[in-house]
């Protein structure tokens, strides 16, 4: 595949993987991106999973049509990227791998490294001229790893973006909305370091862009400000979609029959958009990407051993160590003698910023009743108003 004249695409795609990460479903698989820059002297973006070694290296030779590459250029050392570095160097030896100083810590870490191995190790504003193309590197720390850096190529204004702005999906599948994977991947891998990512958006901002390559999903080549707009919403925290999430875990059916009467009631006051989520049965990656998406959020469970249900304290964990913030959150809780559901995820988000806790909050007592529907309808205005 050609970007330019001069960067190719070498990438590959995993139909194999059934949980990235050990935890992600992928229903249409993975791509794993890796580039190369043809000038006086060869730069390769990265390397692949390891699962697919000798398809990488036959694309990455047809490419180089007999040439050898000058640089290894490592981004990011998380293995679905760099497991053929060693690979790589068993046949181009005389390639010098390029890095900085916490690259290699990891490299070696996870390698066994020839003490001969060239290196070439860069700091934060640093170039590399290869001819005509000058690359320019900008760390971008916990986005999502320490190491993590970005390439930009000022001469075709091609950012390679590491992790950033990546998406599930294989390459060779039926074209997809990229949004919604795209927010599925970050909310689920980069969404913790919101900060981090708002600062190298900062730093992207004062290049040139007209091409971005991440490591994972298509190359984005048009209308770039609506995918830096989504990134800058995703990581400030802004919610991006007016509507509400309602979230729940049911025991005996009494539980999500209050859910779907209080769905009914927000669309009857004209909510813009009502999402409904069964915490036990769901992607627990797509709850996570919804409650992020809107800007309201009900959480409704059962007490359960003096608790909460574990599915619902699974989801709230998963909000809270994303920084979950500027959103606003109403309770429902169902229990047949002691009910303190509502009072355990509430204190569950007592280190997150920003939130405002609905006014009205609903407590079963067993099952649904004249009361309890009351509230159902006072939470419905609450959260409308």
């Amino acid at each position: 595949m050609k970007i330019t004249d001069s960067i190719k695409y070498v990438g590959v795609n995993d139909h194999i993987v059934d949980l990235f990460e050990g935890q992600y479903v992928v229903p249409n698989g993975m791509a794993y991106n890796s580039y190369v820059i043809m000038d006086e002297k060869i730069a390769v973006m990265d390397t692949v999973d390891v699962k697919f070694t000798d398809e990488w290296l036959g694309k990455l030779s047809e490419v180089l049509g007999g040439r050898k590459p000058d640089y290894l250029i490592v981004q990011h050392m998380e293995p679905d990227h760099s497991a053929n570095i060693l690979n790589f160097l068993n046949v181009y030896p005389d390639t010098t791998v390029v890095g900085n100083t916490k690259t290699f810590t990891f490299m070696g870490q996870f390698f066994d490294l020839d003490p001969a191995m060239k290196k070439l190790v860069v700091k934060n504003g640093d170039k590399l001229e290869l001819g005509s193309h000058v690359l320019n590197f900008v760390f971008a720390p916990m986005v999502h790893w320490p190491e993590v850096m970005v390439t930009y190529d000022s001469t075709d204004k091609v950012l390679f973006s590491a992790d950033g702005f990546g998406k599930f999906g294989a390459l060779d599948v039926e074209e997809e909305d990229w949004a919604c994977e795209a927010r599925r991947y970050y909310f689920g891998i980069v969404g913790k370091y919101g900060l981090q990512t708002q600062n190298l958006l900062k730093k992207a901002a004062t290049l040139d862009i007209q091409i971005i390559c991440p490591l994972h999903g298509p190359i984005l080549t048009e209308n770039l400000g609506y995918y830096i707009d989504l990134y800058d919403k995703w990581s400030s925290y802004t919610p991006e979609d007016k509507g509400v999430l309602i979230a729940y875990t049911s025991v005996y059916g009494h539980t999500k029959q209050a859910v779907e009467e209080l769905a009914a009631l927000l669309e009857k006051e004209g909510c813009p958009k009502v999402v409904v989520t069964d915490l036990a049965r769901d992607d627990m990656a797509e709850a996570v990407e919804d409650a992020f998406r809107y800007d309201r959020l009900v959480l409704a469970t059962t007490t359960y051993n003096n608790n909460i249900y574990p599915f619902m304290r699974t989801f709230i964990d998963h909000l809270t160590e994303r920084a979950y913030q500027n959103r606003t959150i109403g309770f429902i809780e169902n229990g047949s003698w002691a009910p303190v559901a509502k009072k355990t995820m509430q204190g569950m988000f007592e280190g997150c910023k920003n939130l405002k806790f609905l006014e009205t909050s609903v407590t079963i007592k067993s099952a649904l009743k004249d009361d309890s529907r009351a509230a159902l309808a006072q939470m419905a205005k609450e959260l409308c108003s």
